[in-house]
C-alpha cells in the first residue's frame, strides 16, 4: 500500500464500521424490515468504495452493491457489512507491523512507516 491508499483505507473503514453499528441497532429491533432508499444509497456508495480498496480481497467476488429493486432487509445489510469488516481486518493485518511495545504501524511500499494504525480487528475480535 502507499500513503494515499492507507488514508483511503482508514476513511472508508471508519465509515463502514459506523454504518455497520447503526444497521446492527436497526437489525436488532426490526431485522426483517426493508431498508429505505436513502440508507441503501449511502450503504451502496460505501460498499463501492470498499470494493475499490479491497480489490481481489472482497468478501464475495461477484458482489458489487445491493440491488435497489431487491430491497434488502436490515439483517441482510448487517451480514454483508460484517463480511466487509472482516476483509478490512485481514488487509490491515497483512499491511501492518507490530513493534516491541504493542504499537502497530502501516507498511508503506512493504516497509515500516511512521504512520500508526490500530490493532487489526475483525468482527468479534475487539482487543
Amino acid at each position: 500500500m502507499n500513503k494515499e491508499e492507507v488514508e483511503s483505507f482508514e476513511k472508508n473503514e471508519a465509515q463502514l464500521r459506523k454504518i455497520y453499528e447503526e444497521m446492527t441497532i436497526l437489525s436488532k429491533k426490526k431485522p426483517d424490515d426493508a431498508i429505505n432508499e436513502f440508507k441503501l444509497e449511502i450503504i451502496n456508495k460505501i460498499i463501492e468504495e470498499c470494493n475499490g480498496i479491497l480489490k481481489n480481497n472482497k468478501p464475495f467476488k461477484d458482489f458489487k452493491k445491493f440491488d435497489k429493486d431487491l430491497v434488502p432487509s436490515n439483517s441482510d445489510v448487517v451480514v454483508i457489512l460484517s463480511q466487509y469488516i472482516s476483509c478490512f481486518g485481514k488487509v490491515r493485518s497483512e499491511n501492518s507491523v507490530e513493534n516491541m511495545v504493542n504499537e502497530f504501524y502501516w507498511l508503506i511500499d512493504n516497509k515500516k512507516s511512521s504512520i500508526r494504525t490500530s490493532r487489526p480487528k475483525q468482527i468479534g475480535y475487539n482487543k
